[in-house]
């Protein structure tokens, strides 16, 4: 093999992994700013029956998977002011492997709970609006990006 080539493909094999992963955890913060993140606030025709159903109807759809969670987190703000709380996360949550973060401030969220258990896609829920902080998952310790909301504080 020649030398360029056999440079080549060390290059590529040592590379491949990274390129793989920085796509994963660039899909996670898309799917993230997607889903969770809806500002300023949709409203959803009357047909849906509500805010939740309306959203999660949306959010699995995005996912493209039918399955009905039983919690959902929706946060109304700016992407941007949403994008900053993960630039410096000194919390590392063990119990998920991933850095983490609780906001200093409440946000405006919207909580959308499944009511019932029935099969998709006939799942129901009911939504509560509330300004809370909240603990999100974030890509990395320092200039992170969100990548999931936990819960709320």
């Amino acid at each position: 093999m020649a030398p360029a080539a056999a440079w080549l493909l060390l290059l590529h094999l040592s590379l491949e992994p990274a390129l793989v992963m920085n796509i994963g955890l660039q899909m996670a913060i898309r799917n993230f700013r997607i889903v969770n993140i809806d500002y300023p606030k949709v409203k959803y025709p009357v047909d849906f029956q509500g805010y939740c159903n309306g959203m999660m109807s949306y959010v699995r759809g995005k996912k493209q998977d039918w399955y009905c969670p039983e919690t959902h987190y929706v946060i109304h703000a700016p992407w941007r002011a949403i994008q900053k709380l993960c630039k410096h996360c000194e919390n590392f949550c063990d119990n998920y492997n991933q850095y983490c973060t609780v906001t200093k401030d409440s946000l405006p969220i919207t909580i959308c709970s499944r009511v019932t258990k029935q099969p998709p896609p006939s799942c129901s829920y009911n939504g509560t609006l509330t300004n809370q902080r909240i603990y999100l998952f974030c890509s990395q310790k320092y200039e992170g990006q969100p990548i999931d909301v936990i819960g709320t504080y």
